[in-house]
């Protein structure tokens, strides 16, 4: 993994985070008490494939429930803080006060999204990430009960399915993603991919789709592309 680092923190704006993203890079944080921030380039880039994303039939049975009420783009806030708490397995981690303010500043151009699990009226789960073009850049995601964030999860992958993009990049493959279906890919062909995707247009909508229509719009384009 390259790291490029920026001891200009505070000279990065959201302009520049976009232009990075388009190149392949994105900026993190060592830590939340880290002031500076540094650009990542993965020699490996994880992606989810927008038809390979694996819904176990009892993931599918509580996405079907209605369990939890999605939201998008509800409380970005909410979502980051959550995303930058410590929880099980996880003291800290790279979400400082920099990356608060860029991503706070691309949620209101419309450029950052979030999708939500709500539950009794508690935020309960949810993921956050970037679109440009027909790409969406997956930055972080967090759950307080079981399935929670898995649920979200292929909400967004319904509502990028829908919306007409092309890619979703998970920036790195952890274990609980590749059971999800993420894939690794070497550098130059996620650049091949990047390129063809952030030149496309896609229209991100800020409605969940109805659970069962979610699931077999993901289970026919899933199967069209077989």
């Amino acid at each position: 993994m390259s790291r490029h680092a920026d001891d200009l923190a505070h000279a990065i704006t959201p302009e520049v985070v976009l232009k990075a993203y388009a190149c392949g890079i994105f900026p993190m944080a060592e830590g939340a008490d880290d002031p500076g921030l540094y650009w990542v380039e993965p020699e490996h880039r994880g992606l989810i494939p927008l038809d390979g994303l694996q819904v176990t039939s009892r993931l599918a049975r509580t996405v079907r429930s209605g369990r939890f009420d999605i939201r998008i783009d509800h409380d970005f806030d909410a979502v980051i803080d959550a995303c930058a708490a410590p929880a099980e397995g996880r003291g800290t981690t790279w979400i400082n006060g920099r990356i608060r303010s860029l991503y706070g500043a691309l949620f209101r151009a419309g450029h950052c999204h979030t999708v939500e699990a709500w539950r009794d009226g508690r935020l309960v789960g949810g993921l956050y990430g970037v679109s440009l073009g027909a790409a969406f850049f997956g930055e972080s995601m967090f759950h307080r009960e079981s399935d929670a964030s898995k649920v979200a999860l292929v909400h967004l992958v319904a509502r990028l399915i829908a919306d007409g993009f092309q890619l979703l990049d998970t920036q790195f493959v952890t274990e609980h993603l590749r059971s999800l279906g993420a894939i690794e890919v070497p550098r130059a062909r996620y650049q091949r991919l990047l390129e063809a995707a952030v030149v496309q247009r896609a229209d991100w909508h800020a409605e969940p789709l109805d659970p069962p229509a979610a699931l077999e719009l993901i289970r026919i384009h899933t199967e069209a592309s077989a």
